[in-house]
């Protein structure tokens, strides 16, 4: 008998999943059946994704928010779709983009309707995909433009460090280490290390805009 299935993914611990859950249960997926992630997408080293796939038998159908819950990285987005629904033989459909639907149909998918999802799927993985680099270039260039000015950044007491930016940036900016490992770097407790964040970007953000606005 085929069963059905739903991934979830949040980016960090923090980070809050209901809304994504509310979307599997209007569905009527058992929660049993739901794997859920607070990890990056950076890759598909996650253990409820893997205990997921390694689930998936030829029939079953796996039901995603949007396309980027499932990766960020466009090539791998493909990888994992075509492994998915070629070797492992499931299904696969993206709630927020019902294009994105590879259940066939009552007359069975034509290629016209493969065609399409194919190219949308090329698309929207890549848009993906640019989004976070985007983000990354910004921040990066954010960064390195405060630095050339000297410009510091937090108020001494409250410890925005040189290891607290040393590891935002490995974390944030080049996506090689978890925010778990970044807190370990830094030296700072959660709540401490999120409140760090959001100040420096805060501080980020507002030096980008100084540059923009002088363009």
């Amino acid at each position: 008998m085929n069963k059905t299935f739903a991934y979830i993914r949040v980016s960090s611990k923090d980070q809050n999943e209901a809304r994504q859950l509310e979307a599997m249960e209007a569905l009527g997926i058992n929660e049993r059946d739901v794997y859920i992630d607070k990890q990056s997408g950076k890759d598909f080293n996650r253990p409820k994704y893997q205990a997921l796939k390694a689930t998936l038998r030829q029939g079953d159908t796996l039901y995603i928010k949007e396309l980027d819950r499932l990766g960020r990285n466009a090539d791998e987005i493909k990888s994992e779709w075509q492994e998915i629904t070629q070797e492992i033989g499931a299904y696969i459909v993206v709630i927020d983009m019902p294009v994105l639907d590879t259940r066939p149909r009552d007359n069975g998918m034509g290629e016209m309707e493969k065609l399409i999802s194919n190219i949308v799927l090329e698309l929207l993985s890549y848009m993906a995909q640019k989004e976070r680099d985007s983000i990354r270039i910004r921040q990066a260039e954010g960064i390195a433009a405060a630095k050339k000015e000297g410009k510091r950044f937090g108020r001494p007491r409250q410890g925005i460090t040189e290891n607290f930016i040393k590891a935002y940036e490995q974390w944030k900016v080049q996506g090689e280490i978890s925010a778990v490992r970044a807190m370990e770097w830094a030296g700072m407790t959660k709540d401490t290390f999120y409140r760090r964040v959001k100040e420096y970007e805060a501080q980020i953000n507002v030096y980008t805009q100084e540059g923009s606005d002088n363009v």
